[in-house]
């Protein structure tokens, strides 16, 4: 476990999960500095850097140590406009801002799957999100932790049709197909952080569960 003050790196603080997971670090006496780039200025906290731009054009000019890199980055089809636009998200945009987070020194990369996660699935977002995860397995991380959360249940922003209908019937399917509340998901990835555990893992859905209550 971590004794010594963290300095983090979070992507996609202004999301669902990233949100929750802002809080719980700023609010951690062992997280020295959060770098959170984000496209809409952040309330300020002494603890907290926010570049404010397009995350492409950001990460050129993130600078300074890195320990830890969260990466709560993710889309819809239908928010991005295109299976061409979610991907360019869910993964040219991950796996980019993950190779500059190993680049700033971060030997630990958690990142927010998905549940269904498969390179050779014949659904295209469970297949971007399994070809995500094979190539962030290639850029050689000390440590990398794979989160695979079911549905996340916590208010959002836009009005997802699918999301509302599947919400409550999220909440009776047992295992890891149960759903799963954003501030429980924040909670198991900043314990998953705390652990130094080398090589790749895979958590799912009802783990977290667990290990966020």
């Amino acid at each position: 476990m971590y004794l010594t003050p963290q300095h983090i790196l979070l992507a996609g603080a202004t999301g669902l999960t990233g949100e929750h997971l802002l809080d719980r670090l700023l609010n951690e006496p062992t997280v020295a500095r959060v770098l959170a780039p984000t496209r809409r200025a952040l309330a300020e906290h002494p603890h907290l850097e926010n570049p404010v731009g397009e995350l492409l054009d950001v990460l050129p000019q993130l600078s300074g140590q890195v320990d830890t890199a969260f990466c709560c980055l993710g889309t819809t089809i239908k928010q991005a406009g295109s299976k061409e636009a979610f991907r360019a998200v869910d993964h040219d945009l991950v796996l980019a801002f993950a190779q500059r987070a190993r680049d700033l020194g971060a030997r630990h990369l958690l990142v927010v799957s998905a549940l269904g996660a498969d390179a050779n699935s014949s659904v295209f977002y469970n297949q971007v999100k399994g070809q995500t995860e094979q190539a962030l397995k290639q850029q050689g991380w000390p440590q990398l932790t794979i989160a695979r959360p079911s549905l996340l249940i916590g208010p959002r922003a836009e009005f997802r049709l699918g999301e509302r209908v599947l919400m409550p019937l999220s909440r009776l399917v047992p295992g890891k197909y149960h759903g799963i509340e954003t501030t429980v998901l924040a909670r198991a990835l900043w314990r998953l952080a705390l652990e130094e555990d080398d090589g790749t893992r895979i958590i799912e859905s009802d783990q977290l569960r667990r290990l966020g209550r």
